[in-house]
């Protein structure tokens, strides 16, 4: 059948694919065999994620002219490729005259007939595609099979422009190609702005995201179809690859999707436990390390880095080591091993007291007459990170930092200590959803675990005080405020910048709050050489948070 040959059904195949960015021949490796699965299925068109030839997102990799120029190689070969099978729209960059572009390009017939460019480049948060990306004009419909497709390349979706001029210029579908990453509600913020689009123009639509880890954004997959009353056809499942078939049928009002499945997302922890997962396991797997490593120190935050690890590379694939000192207690050597043990992954134990001693006598003379105080604290802290790291170049194992964000936030980590390594899971887990997980965990198994099958975290470690163990009697609680109050305060300062008065009528104390902005403000070093992470909240350290390392601003309250 011809581009504009009339049909009364075009079946699509939705590629929910997880690429690796820079994998030019991977990527369409991966996307020929989903074709040759529609293909199987009757479908006359697949469509990719946004960007889905060059994985998403690039960043200044489209800046190398002898990366587009291996892009549009890459680009004929597939268009090729659709001689003989159904036709592929596809997201890739893609020059033209002297510009780049964030497109989506038609491939049919053994051809590219058609191109499609992003007009709306999202530049906040973890998005900066005005560095790299010329923006496209309002585009119009593309005719294939004799059906009018309105493409257009997700956050063109996020606003109504370009489905209102595609509506004016004749699409009789939507067809959206996305590289949506995941973050706490992004999904029912993603169904809010589908339904406004559909309301607005009356017509259905069809939304293809991406799956998988690209170092800190995860992205959750949870591709979708609606129908042009709003009603949904389709909803993929999240988190991991899909592909599968919608039947847009011709009706006396229109074009209308057949009913598909529909698998709806579970709740907030699953889905955070999912990101976690997903992340930290396209981030080893990708990066090619043969497993990870980390410190057990018997406390929670280690305790559920471990499982995660455990439920995304397999138990085999995580060493756990013991580095106690002579103020670690007997209770956390044993609940170290004995989550280990429910775990199924290897524990060993190195004593860091003759580095200690060493250290202690190696400064004698410099620190003499000066007593003992947060130093001598982070050495114990920077002779396990030491430790791990030398354990890591010997066996090729990545270190996984433990921290969570709680801590990062007001400096409570010691650089080139407890900060050592490359990832962590819990960057972006507040203390209180820490504890929250482990419970959630404790209760479920997730559907792709590679781990233990059910209650991994003993009570014991849930349930007894924090503490870094660095001093005698030492908890968290000594220097911070409880940690449902501190989160809260956090929450207020980091994700809803809200103002030191604001947060004091919340109901906390105004001297707590001046003292944890104070501890925020003055940890922005530290966290700016953090090692990456999994990306949960609206507004993780790092790209989504862009604060000068020397400031002075201060906030009257």
């Amino acid at each position: 059948m011809g581009l504009s040959e009339m049909t009364d059904q075009l079946n699509i195949c939705l590629a929910q694919l997880n690429p690796i960015v820079g994998d030019l021949p991977g990527n369409a490796e991966k996307l020929l065999a989903a074709a040759k699965t529609a293909a199987e299925n009757g479908a006359d068109l697949v469509v990719t994620s946004e960007l889905f030839l060059c994985g998403y997102p690039p960043e200044d990799l489209v800046r190398r002219p002898s990366f587009l120029e291996q892009i549009e190689v890459a680009v004929l070969a597939l268009a090729q490729a659709t001689s003989g099978g159904p036709a592929i729209l596809l997201g890739t960059p893609w020059r033209e005259n002297g510009r780049v572009f964030n497109a989506a390009l038609l491939l049919s017939g053994g051809e590219i007939v058609a191109t499609r460019y992003k007009v709306d480049l999202p530049n906040y948060g973890v998005f900066d595609e005005k560095r790299v990306f010329d923006a496209g004009d309002l585009p119009g419909p593309i005719e294939f099979r004799g059906v009018r497709l309105g493409v257009m390349v997700c956050e063109d979706m996020w606003k109504p422009d370009v489905s209102e001029c595609l509506a004016e210029t004749g699409a009789e579908v939507l067809i959206v190609l996305n590289g949506s990453p995941f973050e706490l509600d992004k999904w029912e913020e993603r169904e809010r702005l589908a339904q406004n689009r559909v309301r607005e123009t009356g017509l259905p639509l069809l939304y293809v995201n991406q799956v998988g880890g690209q170092d800190e954004l995860v992205f959750d997959g949870r591709s979708f179809a609606l129908n042009g009353d709003g009603t949904g056809a389709l909803l993929m499942p999240a988190w991991t690859e899909s592909v599968e078939r919608a039947a847009l049928v011709r009706q006396a009002g229109g074009w209308r999707f057949d009913e598909g499945s529909i698998q709806r997302p579970g709740d907030r922890l699953d889905n955070v436990y999912s990101a976690m997962v997903l992340g930290l396991r396209d981030y080893v797997n990708k990066n090619g390390f043969p497993g990870v490593l980390l410190g057990m120190s018997g406390g929670i935050d280690s305790a559920l880095s471990a499982v995660v690890a455990a439920d995304a590379l397999g138990a085999d694939r995580v060493h756990c080591v013991s580095l106690p000192s002579k103020y670690t207690s007997r209770a956390s050597i044993e609940d170290a091993a004995e989550c280990c043990a429910r775990i199924g992954c290897r524990i060993d134990t190195v004593s860091i007291e003759p580095a200690i001693a060493a250290f202690d006598a190696m400064l004698a003379g410099l620190f003499e007459n000066r007593d003992p105080d947060a130093t001598e604290e982070n050495v114990q802290a920077r002779a396990r990170g030491v430790t791990l790291m030398a354990l890591s170049n010997k066996f090729g194992s990545m270190v996984l930092t433990t921290g969570n964000k709680s801590e990062m936030s007001v400096g409570y980590a010691t650089l080139y200590g407890d900060m050592c390594g490359g990832y962590s899971v819990l960057k972006d887990i507040y203390k209180i959803m820490v504890y929250d997980l482990a419970r959630w965990r404790n209760a479920n198994v997730p559907i792709d675990s590679l781990g233990p099958i059910e209650n991994p975290i003993p009570e014991n470690i849930i349930t007894k005080a924090p503490s870094a163990e660095l001093r005698p009697d030492q908890t968290d609680q000594d220097s911070l405020p409880p940690y449902e109050d501190l989160d809260q305060i956090l929450l207020g300062l980091v994700e809803e910048e809200r103002s030191l008065a604001e947060i004091v009528a919340l109901g906390h104390d105004a001297s707590t709050v001046r003292r944890i902005a104070r501890l925020l403000a003055v940890a922005e070093y530290k966290r700016r050489q953090a090692p990456p992470g999994v990306k949960i909240t609206r507004k993780s350290f790092g790209r989504d948070r862009r604060y000068p390392i020397t400031n002075r601003f201060t906030e009257q309250v």
